[in-house]
């Protein structure tokens, strides 16, 4: 469907639950931004779960996008690549609509998109995110922000947890109430986010309370996961330490709001994807997260129906090492980096030989970071869709990036999927002219799903089948990376005809040692962003 709109047309208006709003006519498509769902989270509320905002009268401008969450900028090594706008403002619990039918009686399918950035950057207002594609192909694209970093996941005795986590649920709350204003059918709602946002949508497919505010769900890069309680404990420990205040959401609540971002940048430095480290996540909180996400889906008492696409990129862990030049320092450290690797994906030395088994000329870096991404990434997603077939859709971006080093990175995925790949957001990333019809074939199989629950290729069975989006048509694979995956679950069988793997270190790393040389690792790698 394309909207008939023209661009000198009144400005659209809208209802919500707590008053109207006007958007904007931007190339036949209605836009609405930064409409809060949320009362501002800071003063008395603040480390509280949220609370509908103040109505108002009149009608409300919605014609620009609304505050970002406090979060600290990306390192200048990471800045050249991924955007982040920064909005000031308290009333960040807000979201953008973009709908080809304003009014209601249309009952167009809606996606709802949740950013990525560890849970400590992003926001809705990441040109690549802009949901005019959707909306011209007849989706209702809505896209959220939320509280992040210490703000919406520091653990605390005298607060709940998932602050940020409970933020998105009231935004598909208000999806529920009002999006059929916007056009949109409350029935019809896919949840889609990458990364971190990808990691919220697990919890939130997993979550009781969640019941009934969506179909279906599209994680990229990003599995369900609880992280461990004391991983965070130990962030906001180190940041009360560094503050000199009690570690307590009231303590807490009285510093400067700046000052508590640059010591939560300070603290966060030493953490990273690939090697771990204390980090704020998403914790089982026996409330909206009563279990472990993963675990919950895997048995199946968790939206059992809901219809899953579920991927990855090839080369996950490249935006990881490549900024900075730490894929040379880790591959000069070697064996060293191999018993980092080791330590973070809690595994013996057989699966490292086995990966060198199968990858024979690939250096420490890549084996590093192929087996983080299968271990943190690509083995739950696999055991995710095991678990559901029939219903579930699996696919791997394969396209290299035309920029030095990053091959089909982390995030590089997202300009193709949102069509936006001209934009200058998409080119620091991608580089120059990326291929138009790849980005035409990912977001027709994302609209396709979104309308449908399926876009496009078979769904997941004993198969294992994959559809990989590089260079060329789109084609599918059956288990592309079985090998490489069932090193975890046994003894890896090398064939006869692969090259004997190089051997790892005669004696190994254990204690006080193991915890050095990941030490050294992370600093080498401060600032990472996931």
């Amino acid at each position: 469907m394309t909207a008939g709109r023209t661009a000198n047309q009144t400005d659209p208006v809208a209802k919500t639950p707590h008053g109207t709003v006007r958007g904007r006519y931007e190339q036949g498509i209605a836009v609405f931004r930064g409409i809060p769902y949320g009362a501002p989270p800071f003063g008395p509320r603040r480390f509280l779960p949220p609370v509908p905002p103040e109505s108002w009268s009149g009608v409300r401008d919605a014609g620009s996008f609304g505050p970002t969450a406090p979060k600290p900028p990306y390192s200048e090594a990471f800045a050249q690549y991924l955007s982040d706008p920064d909005i000031p403002g308290d009333d960040c619990l807000n979201l953008n609509v973009w709908t080809p039918e304003p009014g209601p009686g249309a009952r167009l399918p809606v996606v709802v998109w949740f950013h990525g950035g560890a849970l400590t950057r992003g926001s809705s207002a990441v040109p690549v995110y802009d949901g005019s594609s959707f909306a011209r192909d007849g989706i209702v694209f809505v896209s959220l922000n939320h509280r992040l970093g210490v703000e919406g996941y520091g653990l605390f005795p005298d607060a709940p947890a998932n602050a940020g986590l409970r933020d998105q649920l009231a935004a598909l709350e208000w999806v529920r109430e009002a999006i059929a204003g916007f056009g949109g059918d409350p029935d019809r709602v896919t949840l889609m986010g990458q990364s971190a946002g990808a990691i919220s949508i697990g919890a939130l497919v997993a979550a009781p309370r969640a019941r009934g505010l969506f179909r279906r769900a599209v994680l990229q890069s990003g599995a369900p996961e609880a992280v461990d309680r004391d991983k965070v404990r130990r962030m906001v420990r180190r940041m009360a330490a560094r503050l000199k205040v009690p570690a307590t959401a009231e303590a807490f609540a009285a510093v400067d709001r700046e000052l508590l971002l640059r010591t939560q940048a300070e603290v966060g430095r030493l953490s990273s994807p690939v090697l771990g480290g204390p980090a704020f996540g998403i914790v089982v909180d026996g409330d909206l997260v009563p279990r472990d996400p993963l675990q919950a889906l895997l048995d199946g008492d968790a939206a059992r129906d809901a219809g899953l696409l579920l991927g990855w990129t090839s080369d996950e862990y490249r935006l990881w090492l490549v900024p900075g030049g730490l894929v040379e320092r880790v591959d000069r450290l070697g064996p060293v980096a191999l018993a980092g690797a080791m330590a973070r994906c809690h595994c013996g030395s057989e699966i490292p030989r086995g990966y060198r088994a199968l990858h024979p000329d690939a250096g420490p870096a890549e084996i590093v970071g192929q087996m983080v991404t299968d271990h943190m990434l690509r083995r739950p997603l696999h055991r995710l869709a095991d678990a559901r077939p029939g219903t579930t859709y699996a696919y791997e971006f394969a396209w290299p990036s035309g920029r030095p080093g990053l091959g089909a990175c982390h995030s590089l995925e997202l300009g193709f999927v949102f069509d936006s790949g001209d934009a200058p957001d998409s080119v620091r990333l991608a580089g120059d002219d990326p291929p138009r019809a790849l980005a035409a074939e990912m977001h027709g199989a994302w609209v396709r799903f979104a309308r449908t629950g399926d876009p496009g290729w078979r769904a997941w069975d004993a198969g294992h089948p994959v559809r990989i989006f590089g260079d060329g048509p789109a084609r599918t694979a059956a288990g592309p990376r079985d090998a490489e995956l069932a090193l975890w679950d046994a003894e890896p069988a090398v064939p006869h005809q692969t090259p004997a793997p190089q051997p790892l270190p005669a004696r190994s790393l254990r204690g006080t040692e193991l915890r050095s040389v990941v030490r050294r690792l992370r600093r080498a790698a401060t600032d990472r962003a996931r």
